[in-house]
């Protein structure tokens, strides 16, 4: 078991997805931590002091001991490896295939919807910021390809994704919540899976940093 400090690097408007993926994931195992804010307005992330810890000079940074580590979904693997189950809650399912596919919903995250994440910013989940701009062609586009997928990986009206929650989930419902807070049309299976994920008492608690 690790016992050196645990520290979080994130973004000082809590707006970050991807920082709230790796709260959650400390909030989840339990895990101790140290929490720093970072303000990238003030491009304190390409400051010595930040970039000497962060290789990409993004937030958020795990720091544990003299190790520091960035990118979430890189931070939220090492962390179920470090801090496995069963005596620490898994955010990964434990089914090799479903982790895999776990780990594919993360990257599919990060790499597509381009559109949607310019068009929606997490402003309007965190401090109700909506824009009422209707989504261009290309992100309704992206939407269209959003929706059809969640067809498939959300059967049954299933409010996870698999059996159990994951990381996965969390990372995928804030995606729709940028366009169910927006009121942008969304279909009400989608609308309750969302829901659903973002009562999870970790997910509240970062919330909540917005919100203080």
């Amino acid at each position: 078991m690790i016992t050196e400090n645990v520290t979080l690097y994130v973004d000082s408007n809590f707006t970050s997805p991807y920082a709230m993926a790796v709260f959650v994931t400390l909030v989840e195992k339990s895990i101790p931590f140290e929490m720093i804010k970072i303000d990238l307005g003030a491009k304190e992330n390409y400051q010595a002091e930040y970039s000497a810890l962060s290789r990409t000079c993004r937030v958020p940074t795990l720091s544990i001991g003299d190790f520091h580590l960035s990118e979430s979904s890189a931070i939220t693997e090492y962390l179920e490896e470090i801090y496995p189950p069963p005596q620490f809650v898994s955010v990964y399912p434990s089914v090799k295939k479903e982790k895999a596919i776990a780990r594919q919903v993360q990257a599919w995250l990060r790499s597509d919807f381009l559109e949607i994440r310019d068009e929606r910013s997490t402003e309007v989940i965190f401090y109700s910021k909506q824009n009422p701009l209707p989504l261009s062609e290309a992100a309704t586009k992206s939407l269209d390809k959003l929706i059809s997928a969640l067809e498939n990986i959300l059967t049954d009206d299933r409010l996870n994704i698999f059996s159990e929650w994951c990381i996965a989930d969390t990372e995928l419902a804030l995606m729709l919540n940028r366009l169910i807070m927006n009121g942008d049309d969304i279909p009400k299976k989608l609308k309750s899976y969302a829901e659903h994920q973002w009562k999870k008492e970790s997910v509240q608690k970062w919330v909540s940093l917005s919100q203080s």
